[in-house]
């Protein structure tokens, strides 16, 4: 017969991982914590799946939409039934749980329709942030908690760290791959439970962990189109999912009609090629008017200015400043930070004034404030 203690160091086992560390003759007993990782299929998140081995690990991706709707997906995509497998290969080869969540509804409301709605407006979005706030950091962190995680895990390059009561969402070490830009809606409590373990890391590395440990992966190209819009051709796939844009007006910064264009989707500001016009001199889209279906257009120095509107602002502490704060900012994933004052006001908005003037502050796009390499927040340009 079982005694009691027995039978209640059975059940303890069930909880608890033993690791038996030949140190001072003792055992050491660890509570092994329980991560959910994002795996696209990466290089990336592969890694970062192989670095959380401290923890139960179980591998995830997302299926966001239909491949068979569609076209042209290669090899600079992401979450292709190509990336699926090639997610299953490594946690296999880790020996990992692995498994598929079918978020194609919630993804094609949130980022797909809003990506839609936002370019037949004049606006240029950013479906990867929205993503990221959407889909692995809400939909996927709900079904993290659901299976009772303790953390949610991706491979972005960027890192998390704890002051005091707070969380502080900080650059990656590797300024080359730094990723903390699409991250600027992460909340206290989001930032509780998220893991990075790339931030500390370069690409090169990553690659060379990869190939050590025979990943499928190691030398796979990084994702750079938007998934859904692998061609890149946005206009095409727009009028496709919501009918033909209308043709309109071309005017200068006086209003004088200067030709025609393909209907506003087909542009965005500080775009200079494809215009299919000549005034003798370069010109550029300066803004995109689609209340009266117009597209204008000026010199470069036009599309310089010095103030942001910044709708949506999440502060990463949760508290926005009473007065105003220097800071730096950015308005594109790939643009220097700049030296600005960043002003909240009641309704949520951020004014952001740039120290000297900025190229394309452009409607849509996220401007992003940090003090060092600290993230203070972000959101949407008006």
């Amino acid at each position: 017969m079982i005694s009691d203690i027995e039978k209640a160091l059975q059940y303890r086992f069930t909880l608890t991982a033993i690791y038996y560390i030949i140190t001072s003759n003792k055992f050491i007993e660890v509570n092994m914590k329980k991560a959910l990782i994002a795996m696209s299929g990466g290089v990336d998140s592969s890694v970062a799946a192989l670095l959380m081995d401290d923890c139960e690990r179980v591998g995830c991706t997302m299926r966001l939409y239909d491949t068979d709707n569609v076209e042209d997906i290669g090899s600079n995509t992401c979450c292709s039934l190509e990336d699926v497998e090639d997610a299953r290969s490594v946690c296999r080869r880790m020996g990992i749980p692995y498994h598929v969540f079918n978020f194609k509804d919630d993804f094609e409301e949130k980022i797909i329709n809003k990506f839609i709605d936002s370019y037949r407006r004049g606006i240029t979005p950013n479906p990867c942030i929205d993503c990221n706030r959407y889909m692995k950091f809400a939909k996927l962190f709900d079904r993290a908690m659901e299976l009772g995680c303790d953390y949610i895990v991706t491979g972005h390059y960027a890192r998390v760290e704890e002051s005091g009561d707070k969380f502080l969402l900080k650059k990656a070490v590797d300024p080359s791959k730094d990723q903390s830009y699409v991250l600027y809606s992460l909340t206290q409590e989001q930032l509780k439970k998220v893991r990075f373990p790339l931030g500390g890391l370069t690409k090169d590395e990553v690659r060379r962990i990869a190939e050590e440990n025979g990943f499928i992966n190691a030398h796979k190209p990084d994702s750079q189109d938007i998934c859904f819009v692998p061609d890149g051709d946005y206009a095409a796939f727009i009028e496709r999912r919501s009918g033909a844009i209308p043709e309109g007006d071309f005017v200068d910064l006086s209003g004088e009609v200067l030709g025609r264009h393909k209907g506003i989707s087909h542009y965005t500001i500080g775009q200079r090629k494809h215009l299919g016009i000549s005034v003798g001199e370069p010109i550029y889209v300066v803004r995109i008017n689609a209340d009266d279906n117009t597209v204008v257009l000026g010199d470069e120095s036009a599309l310089f200015g010095r103030t942001a509107i910044v709708d949506d602002f999440n502060w990463i502490s949760g508290e926005a400043p009473s007065a105003p704060i220097v800071c730096k900012a950015k308005t594109r994933y790939r643009q220097t930070e700049q030296p600005a004052v960043a002003v909240a006001a009641p309704d949520g908005s951020v004014t952001v004034t740039f120290d000297e003037p900025v190229r394309a502050i452009t409607p849509g796009q996220a401007c992003v404030l940090y003090d060092g390499d600290i993230v203070l927040g972000g959101g949407v340009i008006r």
